[in-house]
This record gives C-alpha cells, structure tokens and sequence, in this order.
C-alpha cells in the first residue's frame, strides 16, 4: 500500500525516482513502527494511526518552532513572537492529543541544519510543514466524521485551522500573500503520506534524515519552549 501511495504521489516522475521514493518511505514508515500495524486498519485511516502520526508530527512542530525561535535571527519581533507562539500552541496540540490517546511513534528527530540557517530558510519551511499538517488534519476531520466521532472531527478541525494560521503568517512574513487560498489544500488522502511528505522535506523521524542535521529530543527541547503571553490555551471541549 505504501508503495501504491508514493507511486501516485510521484506519478509524473521516472521509474527510478518512484522506486528511490517508495524504499525511503518504507524505511520511514517501518522506522514508525507502523508496518505492524494491519494493511486494512492503515488504508482505512484507522483513528489511532491518525492521531499517533499527528502527535509525532507535533512533536517535530514543537521542536523546529523552539529551536527556530532560538537559532535564528529575524528582520522583526513579530515574526519572532509568531514563531514563539507557535511552538507553544504546537507543544498544546501534542499534549491534548497525547492525553485522548495519541502515542507518538517516536520523540527523536532529525532535522537539517539547513532549516535554521536563515530566517528565510526556516520560513519556508514552515510554509512546507505546516501544509503537510494541514492535510493531515483535514484527513482526521474526513475519517472521524465518516467514523461517527464528531468530537475527534471538530477537534482535527479545531488545530487544522491553527496550522493554517502558522503557514499563512510564515507566508506573511517571507513577504507573499498569507491568505492565498479560498481553500485549504487536499492533495492527498492517506494518513501514511504525510509520513513521506515530511521526510521528503529531510526530517528524520528516529532516524537520519537527508543531508547534513542533527538529532533533537522532544523531552529536553520542550522543557524550554516558550509561553508567550496572549495565546490562548482554552482547550476543546
């Protein structure tokens, strides 16, 4: 299945850039631990896949947003506190999911040094990210809703529109239009593909990812993320 699903993400590509794309996502996917999970339970959008692979994807979020908002130097303060404010809400996220259930596959991620060289550089990263968790969530909203779980369906609705928040500011702030859509973006509908769309960006999720990067653990980035005033933490009721 995962095969199938890269091979459709990358159909207009050559032969061997489907095979090159289909073993990193296999590797990424198993390094998950996800391949143990049943081929049926992961082609229907199981709800505990989607919030295990949303949770670890806001584990990433909490990490580049902390860091980025240590590492790099901005034209500005408001795009600083934006970026501040977002790891914060990235770090709720995790923990409202992780007490309904979620369990991130992992806590360790590599990142590329790259992303922290430039304000630019970790913008337009966040642009990418942030897309690939928007269609994420959008994923959940459609599964729970099919599923008869209204509450998990406005809940993945709930932190979806904040992810698009983030990706409209970053935008923003790289100096094109934040609100450039009428909708947000579906394009594709799989949760395991937003696996291979975040390591196809060079991130590792416990394991190296591509190029020159480190590893980052969860438990000690996000001891110091910060909490900026003015972002409300109301959670889902």
């Amino acid at each position: 299945m995962i095969a199938d699903a890269v091979d459709r993400l990358h159909a207009g590509e050559s032969a061997a850039t489907r095979r090159r794309f289909v073993g990193g996502a296999a590797a990424a996917v198993g390094g998950l631990g996800l391949m143990s999970l049943p081929s049926k339970a992961m082609a229907a959008n199981d709800a505990q896949t989607i919030l295990n692979i949303a949770a670890t994807a806001e584990v990433l979020a909490t990490i580049v947003n902390t860091v980025g908002a240590e590492k790099v130097d901005f034209d500005d303060k408001v795009t600083r506190n934006n970026v501040r404010a977002a790891a914060y809400e990235e770090l709720l996220h995790y923990q409202f999911l992780t007490a309904n259930g979620a369990k991130p596959a992992t806590t360790k991620i590599w990142i590329p040094d790259g992303l922290f060289s430039s304000e630019k550089s970790l913008l337009g990263g966040l642009v990418a990210g942030d897309q690939v968790f928007v269609n994420a969530y959008l994923i959940g909203v459609t599964a729970f809703a099919a599923g008869g779980q209204a509450d998990l369906a406005r809940y993945a609705a709930e932190i979806m529109g904040v992810e698009a928040v983030h990706r409209a500011l970053a935008l923003q702030s790289l100096g094109k239009l934040g609100n450039d859509r009428a909708y947000s973006r579906y394009e594709f509908t799989a949760i395991e593909d937003a696996v291979t769309a975040i390591t196809k960006l060079g991130f590792g999720l416990g394991t190296e990812g591509k190029g020159k990067g480190r590893f980052y653990d969860f438990a000690e980035v996000s001891k110091r993320t910060p909490k900026p005033g003015g972002v409300n933490t109301k959670k889902p009721a």
